[in-house]
C-alpha cells in the first residue's frame, strides 16, 4: 500500500479541520484517532433525556470561519444567535450586575461609565481613567500586565479577569496581546490608550452577537466533519495510538497535546450539567448566564450559563425544563450538589435536591500552550488557543500552507 501525503494525529476539530482541507486539494490523508470517538473536546452527552453539548457550546463570529466551514458543511442554516443582552458578571464584593456594555474581554471602553462603576466602585474607574490618560509608552506582551498599567488591579480582577477565565479557560498573564484579540496592539498604536483602543474595536465589530450556536449542539460539528472525511476518502483510524511518529510514512501533523513534543502539565476544567425544574427560572433572572471573579464568596463556580435562556432552540426541546451548565477549575471536589449550590447563590432562586431531574460531570483537560518552536506541524489548541474561531482559522491557514508547499 503507498504511503499517505499526510498522516495527521489527533481526531479533534483541528485535525479533522486540517485533515478534511488537505484531502480537498487532493493528498492522500491518514488519520489517527486514539478514542474511539471524533471531536475531541467538542463532544455530545444525554442529561435528562436531552442531547446536550458536553464541552463547547458556542463560537466566536469573527473572521468568519466557523460560518464558512459550516455552510461547506451544509449547516449553515442551523447557524443560531443567543439570547440579545449582555453578560452578567458575580464580582467579589457586591452584588452581581450585567458585564459593561462597551468592553472588550471585560476591558471597558469607557471607565468612568456607570456600568463599570457599579462592578468596581466609582473610586477605582476614576483610577482607571486617570491611568489610561497617561502616554502609551512600550506595551506588555501579556493581557495582565497591559490592563494593571493602563486601568489598575480593579479593573484587572473585577472585570478582565472573570471573562478571560470564562473565554480561554486561562488567566490573564497567560493570554497574550494576539490571543485577545488580533488587532489590539495594532488599536493601542494608533490610538494611544486602553479605553480609546476598545472603543475602536467595537466600533469596528460587525453589529450583533459576538458568538452562534448551531441548532442541536456544536457536536454537530464533529460528526459532520467526520462524514465528509469518509465522502473525500480519508483513512480515519479509531484506536489508533501513535507511540512513535517516526514510524509514519507521511507527512505528520500533530494534532493531539503531546505528539510534537512532551505533553506540558494542562489544566482541569470541570463541567457539571444541570436540568432542573424551576419556574423561577422561567425569567432568565441573569440572562445568558454569569462570569465568577476569584474570591466571590461561597462561590467556587468559574462560570454558569442558563443555557434555556441562552438558545431558543434548546428551550424549544426541554418541555419547561431548565439547563444549566457551571464551570470549575481544577476542582476535584466539584460535584452535582456544589454546582446546586453554586447555581441558586448565583441565579437568586431556590433550588432543592428534588429540584434536580438529571445531572452530569464531565472533566476535560486543557493542554498547556506549546512553548518554542515546535519540532513539526501543529494544529490545536496548544498553538491556536481555547475558541473554535481560532483553531478552525488555524488549521485552514495550515493546510492550505502545507498544500501550497
Amino acid at each position: 500500500m503507498p504511503a499517505p501525503d499526510v498522516e495527521v494525529v489527533g481526531g479533534g476539530v483541528a485535525g479533522l479541520v486540517v485533515a478534511r482541507r488537505l484531502a480537498l486539494g487532493g493528498a492522500s490523508v491518514v488519520l489517527h484517532e486514539s478514542s474511539q470517538q471524533l471531536g475531541g473536546t467538542v463532544a455530545a452527552h444525554t442529561v435528562g433525556g436531552i442531547e446536550l453539548d458536553a464541552g463547547a457550546e458556542s463560537f466566536a463570529v469573527r473572521g468568519g470561519y466557523v460560518a464558512a466551514l459550516l455552510a461547506e458543511l451544509g449547516l449553515d442554516g442551523d447557524i443560531v444567535l443567543p439570547r440579545p443582552g449582555p453578560a452578567w458578571l458575580q464580582p467579589a464584593v457586591g452584588p452581581a450586575a450585567p458585564l459593561p456594555a462597551t468592553s472588550v474581554l471585560g476591558i471597558p471602553g469607557d471607565p468612568l461609565a456607570p456600568d463599570v462603576a457599579a462592578v468596581i466602585g466609582a473610586p477605582a474607574a476614576a483610577l482607571a481613567a486617570e491611568l489610561d490618560r497617561a502616554p502609551l509608552g512600550d506595551v506588555p506582551d501579556d493581557l495582565a500586565a497591559l490592563v494593571r498599567a493602563r486601568m489598575g488591579e480593579a479593573v484587572l480582577a473585577e472585570l478582565v479577569a472573570p471573562v478571560v477565565r470564562g473565554v480561554h479557560s486561562r488567566r490573564a498573564d497567560e493570554v497574550g496581546l494576539a490571543l485577545a484579540h488580533p488587532r489590539l496592539r495594532e488599536a493601542l498604536d494608533a490610538h494611544g490608550s486602553l479605553g480609546a483602543a476598545v472603543l475602536a474595536l467595537r466600533a469596528a465589530a460587525p453589529a450583533g452577537s459576538a458568538v452562534a450556536g448551531l441548532r442541536g449542539g456544536i457536536h454537530r460539528l464533529p460528526a459532520a466533519l467526520g462524514g465528509d472525511l469518509a465522502r473525500l476518502g480519508v483513512d480515519v483510524q479509531l484506536g489508533s495510538h501513535v507511540d512513535d511518529v517516526r514510524a509514519l510514512r507521511g507527512t505528520v501533523v500533530a494534532a493531539a497535546p503531546g505528539v510534537a513534543a512532551p505533553a506540558q502539565p494542562g489544566r482541569d476544567i470541570v463541567l457539571v450539567t444541570l436540568v432542573v425544574e424551576q419556574s423561577a427560572l422561567d425569567s432568565a433572572p441573569r440572562g445568558s448566564g454569569l462570569l465568577v471573579a476569584d474570591g466571590a464568596p461561597g462561590i467556587r463556580a468559574r462560570a454558569l450559563t442558563h443555557a434555556t435562556a441562552k438558545w431558543a432552540w434548546l428551550r424549544e426541546v426541554t418541555g419547561g425544563l431548565h439547563v444549566l451548565r457551571l464551570s470549575y477549575d481544577d476542582d476535584p471536589g466539584a460535584h452535582v450538589a456544589t454546582a446546586r449550590a453554586d447555581a441558586a447563590d448565583l441565579l437568586g432562586v431556590e433550588l432543592p435536591r428534588a429540584s434536580v431531574i438529571d445531572a452530569a460531570r464531565v472533566t476535560w483537560t486543557r493542554p498547556a500552550a506549546a512553548s518554542g518552536a515546535p519540532a513539526m506541524i501543529v494544529v490545536g489548541e496548544t498553538v491556536a488557543g481555547s475558541g473554535l474561531a481560532g483553531i478552525v482559522a488555524h488549521a485552514e491557514t495550515t493546510a492550505v500552507n502545507l498544500l501550497a508547499s
